[in-house]
């Protein structure tokens, strides 16, 4: 038997809309990681960017469980003296609310080139609106 190794060149790539509405931010991330890695493919290659493309819907909608809305921070830093920043989810939502799941999605994306590549093929929108009708996305039902 000859092992199978998936090429970059060879991959075919689907476009697939998620619906955030009233749904966990955790449970979309999940999901949303696994079609932009490619992991439900099974050709699926851990050094190949073999993923489809994502647009996720109703950003500001998706909610989280418990207490994280208002107990869980967001902090950052610019680099410059007195540059740290930290938000909780509630005035983050307010402001950016993709933000909250390209956080997310990006902590399960490997930290390397190969996830920064993999990250352009997401697309998060408040509303029900996108512009990538033209591509002819598919539903994603979990």
């Amino acid at each position: 038997m000859k092992t199978f190794s998936a090429k970059n060149e060879e991959q075919q790539r689907k476009w697939f809309i998620i619906d955030a509405n009233k749904r966990v931010i955790g449970a979309v991330a999940v999901e949303a990681a696994n079609l932009l890695r490619g992991k439900n493919k099974v050709t699926y290659t851990p050094h190949i960017d073999n993923g489809d493309h994502v647009v996720i819907l109703n950003a500001e909608k998706a909610v989280f469980t418990g207490k994280k809305e208002t107990n869980k921070l967001y902090t950052r830093f610019s680099g410059y003296v007195g540059g740290h920043h930290s938000d909780t989810p509630k005035s983050l939502r307010a402001r950016r609310p993709e933000q909250l799941l390209t956080l997310a999605i990006r902590g399960m994306i490997p930290h390397n080139r190969l996830g920064r590549q993999i990250l352009t093929k997401l697309r998060i929108y408040r509303g029900t609106e996108h512009p990538h009708v033209a591509q002819q996305p598919v539903p994603h039902q979990f």
